[in-house]
């Protein structure tokens, strides 16, 4: 990566960001909070699935959140963003938009989930469940 390149972006590629410092969460907040927003609004899930999915956040912060309220998310939040996104982009590569964003909510038939929708399966696992979707649908698009 060029200097350049690593200027527009803030952060190296050859290793990770590092979560556990303010600095990095606090300019990669914004971000994520608007990438998260749109996928919501996507997938049209409901304000209560969408505090879930962050970790069972309080009504009263995600409505500031969404407001757009200046907010440094922590590192769970982060993570769980992260891999959210992940999965959304998996799956507008996998399917047509009509079913990338309606199959979170659909009954699946891999025994993952047991007949149940991924969304259930996000709520009830947390992070190794989303960790394990996104490997899924990975493993899909690699033609696996």
């Amino acid at each position: 990566m060029t200097t350049l390149q690593q200027a527009v972006v803030g952060f190296s590629w050859d290793t990770a960001v590092d979560l556990s410092k303010k600095e990095n969460r606090a300019r990669l907040s914004s971000s994520a909070i608007t990438g998260l927003l749109r996928i919501a609004e996507h997938w049209k899930l409901r304000d209560d699935d969408t505090r879930v999915l962050l970790g069972g956040m309080s009504s009263g912060s995600f409505y500031a959140l969404k407001n757009r309220a200046i907010k440094t998310l922590d590192e769970d939040q982060l993570t769980r963003i992260s891999l959210l996104i992940g999965i959304y982009k998996a799956l507008n590569i996998l399917y047509s938009q009509k079913l990338a964003d309606a199959w979170i909510a659909l009954p699946n038939t891999n025994p993952m989930f047991g007949g149940d929708s991924p969304l259930n399966y996000f709520k009830k696992g947390g992070i190794p469940a989303l960790l394990r979707v996104r490997q899924l649908l990975d493993a899909r698009r690699g033609g696996r």
